[in-house]
């Protein structure tokens, strides 16, 4: 934890593209879209462009009453401009918001209370989902990126507005505003300072800089209000890499996206790259120029990893992935290359970065953790966000009293100090193991399925939720043969992909899936193609 103490003066991201622009403003940054708040400037841009645009978006928050510790929630269609503004409200002191535009409507305004009243960015469909009269009463003013309305300031009205220079803010000071996934319930707002969000970053900053050692294309698809995506651009825009972003991630799109650009680096959510399987045999080889896979996500699935690794033409292409939570940064990471058999070393999710986190394994019954008695992961870091905004208690909860911060999963360590990630917490199963390895394994089993989700079932057995591939009919036979060897489990329950509930970031929302199946059986109507 030491080296990320040192010389740590704050992440500074509102100056981030200014810093970039001032070595490389040449550098070229290539959307697949356009901005909403500037439709008219098309998808192509040099650094130094950028770093004007938000020293433009920073002068109209400031024109609006945005002053230096000012909250700025930012709520509207997955586009870069969600990133920008956050950027650009860093710039002026303010502390950025971004809220995923996958949220509903009550969990919004929820979170909106909770941050205390702060000023709102949003668009016509984001306003229009939030119900104007519902949010006016929980901000302190709205401000329109498209469309208009009564109660809020048009982003059009604002052009011209004085331009205002950068407010340094103290490393200690809050930065960050972001929040966690909700997949197993309402998300939290977690805060971060300019040096805790700073220690997150640098474990990636590191790593990446002894992978990528020579200039390479960086293409990110990844949810634009997610914090990963601050700290991911920091490594190619500060040596002038050209980076490519995607707001779309539909394998054919990418596919076409990556053909054209040939990046050598790709990040991107767990769930895109397991859409984008089917892409290791497309004709066009998107993928044939990535010397680097990069998820800083969950777990990847190990057939994902192989078949991804397999599309590269590099010669010795790496897939790394790391492990950790928006409230920590990542904590442990792993690589993967075509030489190792993915599978060889179950739910490893590989170890702790030397001098910058520890993590250790606590009993939750007495008896040493171990594969068939996992106990609670806890670790510590000095990327450790400040608190949760609005539940200071319910943060100090997971906080032991020497420390250590409690991840909610559980797993167990090897006598190499390899972390095994089992399950979380929440859905453990007594008796069944790892549900995160028994799906991995149903997955690399059947190539027909897409998703397996393994249930508890309160007093049965647990349910397998599955998909397949274009929801085809699930082949039984295989499904028998693939399932013999695992915990008894109830008979396959078989979605159309679109019903899978997922967050914003593509997880699986467990409870929520949960809940959808106990009402469809209340009311004895089938929840899609059984078999």
């Amino acid at each position: 934890m030491f080296l990320q103490r040192v010389a740590n003066r704050g992440i500074r991201m509102g100056t981030l593209f200014e810093r970039a622009a001032a070595r490389n403003p040449e550098t070229m940054l290539y959307l697949d879209h356009v901005l909403d708040i500037y439709p008219h400037l098309g998808s192509r841009f040099t650094v130094a462009e950028v770093a004007d645009l938000i020293r433009d978006i920073s002068s109209r928050l400031w024109s609006v009453g945005v002053r230096p510790g000012s909250r700025v929630a930012v709520y509207k269609s997955n586009n870069l401009d969600v990133t920008l503004l956050a950027f650009a409200a860093a710039r002026i002191g303010a502390v950025p918001i971004p809220l995923s535009s996958a949220l509903d409507a009550g969990t919004t305004v929820l979170l909106l209370r909770r941050a205390g009243r702060p000023f709102l960015v949003t668009d016509q469909a984001g306003f229009e989902t939030l119900q104007p009269h519902s949010v006016v009463d929980a901000v302190a003013r709205v401000v329109l990126a498209t469309g208009s309305h009564c109660a809020a300031v048009a982003w059009d009205s604002l052009a011209g507005a004085e331009r205002v220079p950068a407010v340094p803010r103290d490393p200690h000071h809050p930065t960050m505003i972001t929040h966690t996934s909700g997949a197993t319930g309402t998300p939290k707002l977690v805060l971060h300072t300019g040096a805790s969000f700073e220690a997150c970053l640098r474990p990636l900053l590191w790593a990446m800089a002894a992978v990528v050692p020579r200039r390479e294309t960086f293409a990110f698809h990844i949810a634009f209000a997610h914090s990963r995506i601050v700290t991911a651009l920091a490594f190619p825009l500060l040596r002038g890499f050209p980076v490519v972003l995607l707001a779309k991630g539909a394998p054919d799109h990418a596919a076409e996206v990556f053909a054209r650009f040939r990046p050598g680096v790709v990040e991107a959510h767990p769930h895109s790259f397991t859409e984008w399987e089917s892409l290791a045999e497309d004709p066009s080889a998107p993928f044939a120029s990535v010397r680097l896979f990069g998820c800083a996500f969950d777990a990847l699935r190990p057939r994902t990893v192989k078949r991804l690794l397999g599309a590269s033409l590099r010669r010795a292409p790496i897939f790394v992935t790391a492990y950790g939570q928006s409230e920590i940064g990542p904590v442990v990471s792993r690589a993967f290359t075509r030489r190792r058999d993915v599978h060889e070393e179950g739910r490893c999710v590989g170890l702790a970065f030397p001098g910058v986190t520890q993590v250790r394994v606590v009993s939750r019954n007495g008896r040493p953790p171990s594969a068939t008695d996992p106990g609670h992961i806890e670790v510590r870091s000095d990327g450790r966000a400040r608190t949760y905004v609005g539940e200071d208690e319910r943060f100090e909860q997971n906080i032991t009293a020497d420390g250590w911060w409690r991840m909610g999963d559980v797993g167990y360590r090897t006598k190499w100090g390899c972390l095994h990630l089992l399950n979380r917490e929440v859905d453990v199963i007594d008796g069944f193991g790892s549900t995160l390895g028994a799906e991995d394994q149903l997955l690399s089993a059947m190539a027909q399925l897409t998703q397996v989700v393994i249930l508890r079932a309160h007093h049965e057995l647990p349910v397998p939720v599955v998909c397949t591939v274009d929801d085809l009919p699930l082949d039984t036979g295989a499904w028998k043969a693939a399932s013999g060897g695992l915990p008894p489990m109830a008979q396959p329950v078989h979605l159309p992909t679109q019903r899978i509930p997922l967050t914003g970031t593509g997880k699986v929302k467990r409870r929520e899936l949960a809940h959808l199946l106990a009402e469809e059986r209340k009311t004895s109507r089938p929840a899609g193609p059984r078999n």
